[in-house]
């Protein structure tokens, strides 16, 4: 049980930090870098949202883990969303900001272009990220941590 409420505390933790350097820190900053820093931080608390409902689904023994997190956001995906009513648009803006990161992780090449982070994979592919995609991703870490907490609530 203490994993799953460490995930949740870490999760509403990050929320709260992206929230402030989103709505605060960027308008005053205006450095589109940091956009990059919010989408990784938006990706932990997704992560950390998404661990937590698999910590205690698995502490409740509904579920079992594998040591592939793939194959436990499927289980994740397939048995865990329906329950804490987590949409299948929401579960396609994960996966698109899951990669998104993982495409920074990879990238050779990022720069700024007409008010927007642009990211090069070795295949010169790009990805465009805005401060609406950004905000896009807060909200859906902010729904997914607030479904997260209904649930329990209620099952507690």
């Amino acid at each position: 049980m203490e994993k799953f409420l460490n995930h949740l505390q870490e999760a509403e933790r990050i929320i709260k930090i992206s929230d402030h350097m989103i709505y605060v820190t960027f308008p005053l900053i205006k450095d589109k870098r940091l956009l990059l820093k919010i989408l990784l931080e938006t990706k932990k608390a997704v992560e950390n949202c998404v661990n937590s409902i698999l910590q205690y689904e698995y502490f409740y023994k509904r579920i079992s883990l594998k040591k592939d997190s793939k194959e436990n956001f499927r289980t994740f995906e397939n048995k865990c969303s329906r329950i804490y009513n987590i949409t299948q648009n929401e579960i396609c803006l994960i996966l698109e900001l899951l990669e998104l990161a993982e495409r920074h992780r990879r990238s050779t090449m990022e720069f700024v272009r007409n008010g927007k982070v642009v990211i090069l994979s070795e295949s010169l592919e790009h990805r465009i990220i805005t401060i609406e995609k950004a905000k896009e991703f807060l909200e859906l870490a902010k729904n997914i941590l607030r479904k997260t907490k209904e649930k329990i609530r209620i099952t507690n």
